[in-house]
């Protein structure tokens, strides 16, 4: 009798492999069958969206399917991109990423738009019952991390956040050695990541390029006259679209810290800071006090006065009741009674290296179990950055009860948890 054949959706949802949590890595495996291979769309290709293009599309369990950009220029640069990685396959471009949504054939999505269009894009490719391989930050405030992690509930897709350092060795041994008890019990931690906004200051309105969907570009943030300071990659340095250098920079250290000791019980955020230079609105620099049930953690946009941090333009530093533990994405170095050593060596190695963080996005979609950035944490890593934002925004210090996430009597704070998006792209 001839073998059924086995089409791609089978072998992405029902495969045997996957339900028992393991998967064939193309190393081991071989070269996988055009009809097995995960069909992905990339949505948003300026510059960290060609980064999506030349990772997915180097893995041999992926086929890339289409792109989609407002930009014309943007996404006909990025087919050639792809056509040279993908010779002589068929990939369709769009500008309204809801074409996209609308096919059934495609399993998965990226999402490397500005950030103020990450969660909703999200939220949507959950509805149409697609996985999503989803850019940092994660939301552009509070309410649309919660709406996001309640349709993911409620559709049962796999997302990722794209922490790509996450995946790092140099990450998964911190860990290790903070959960063994190498330098005791932490109480205070001090982040920080230095630079700061450009100095923006063309603020001529000029005609929309016509190559360029500016409305759609804006979508749910409020209209405003084009000028090109607010748009691609230097969009960031403006609160209607992103948070700036904090907002950018934030989950990349804390994603080590939260991992490390999944700090509980948020009570209250003290910020303070100038606003950037020029046009943009997004700090120049911040630094924010926050207080959690058994932890302080500081951030500062200059390195803290702590051996080790003058060296590193982004770092965490652990302080323990046995020593310190000071690291940025590839160094680490740990200091108790005086001596400082880069490894603990009769410390285990405890945690499961990653395969790489789009191959773990991969794995995760076939296998149907959690992703190593899975939303439900990073929703919740997240958070304080939001209201590190707020907190500056005010300008004063606020009360937070974590259980209702909620800022404690203080009507004008809360209401900044959430914005109404324009009616026209108000779509998830």
């Amino acid at each position: 009798m001839k073998a059924p054949k086995h089409n791609r959706r089978e072998f992405v949802k029902k495969s045997s492999l996957g339900l028992m949590g393991l998967t064939l890595l193309p190393s081991l495996a071989g070269k996988v069958a055009a009809s097995d291979r995960l069909r992905v769309a990339h949505i948003g290709v300026g510059g960290m969206g060609n980064n999506h293009i030349k990772w997915f599309a180097g893995l041999d369990e992926v086929e890339v399917v289409a792109l989609c950009d407002v930009d014309e220029l943007h996404l006909a640069d990025s087919l050639k991109t792809l056509e040279s990685l993908q010779p002589g396959s068929k990939v369709s471009g769009y500008k309204d990423f809801r074409r996209i949504l609308d096919r059934k054939d495609i399993d998965a999505i990226t999402c490397a738009t500005p950030d103020h269009w990450h969660s909703q894009i999200a939220s949507l490719a959950f509805q149409a019952g697609k996985d999503v391989y989803g850019e940092k930050p994660l939301s552009y405030d509070v309410k649309e991390g919660q709406l996001l992690l309640k349709n993911q509930q409620k559709y049962n897709r796999i997302f990722q956040l794209g922490t790509q350092i996450h995946a790092t060795d140099n990450y998964h041994r911190v860990v290790e050695l903070i959960q063994a008890g190498a330098i005791g019990k932490v109480h205070t931690v001090r982040l920080w990541k230095t630079g700061g906004p450009p100095d923006l200051t063309e603020t001529v309105i000029k005609p929309i390029p016509k190559t360029l969907d500016w409305d759609m570009w804006l979508g749910p943030a409020p209209y405003v006259d084009y000028i090109p300071a607010k748009c691609h990659f230097t969009y960031r340095y403006f609160m209607d679209y992103s948070g700036g250098v904090f907002a950018d920079f934030w989950c990349h250290i804390a994603d080590v810290v939260y991992w490390a000791i999944r700090p509980k019980g948020l009570k209250s955020i003290s910020a303070r800071g100038e606003e950037a230079d020029g046009i943009a609105n997004t700090p120049k620099w911040i630094d924010v006090d926050y207080e959690f049930r058994d932890l302080k953690l500081f951030w500062t946009s200059t390195p803290p006065d702590v051996p080790g941090a003058a060296e590193r333009g982004i770092g965490a530093y652990f302080e323990g009741e046995k020593g310190t533990l000071i690291c940025d994405y590839e160094t680490k170095e740990i200091t108790i009674n005086g001596e400082t050593v880069t490894d603990i060596p009769e410390i285990p190695k405890t945690l499961q290296r990653s395969p790489g963080h789009q191959q773990n996005f991969v794995d995760a979609v076939k296998s149907r179990n959690p992703s190593e950035s899975n939303l439900a944490y990073a929703r919740e890593m997240t958070l304080p950055m939001h209201l590190g934002l707020i907190s500056w925004q005010l300008n004063r210090k606020l009360e937070w009860n974590a259980e209702k996430e909620k800022f404690i009597g203080d009507k004008e704070a809360n209401a900044l948890l959430s914005r109404k998006p324009r009616k026209k792209w108000d779509l998830a």
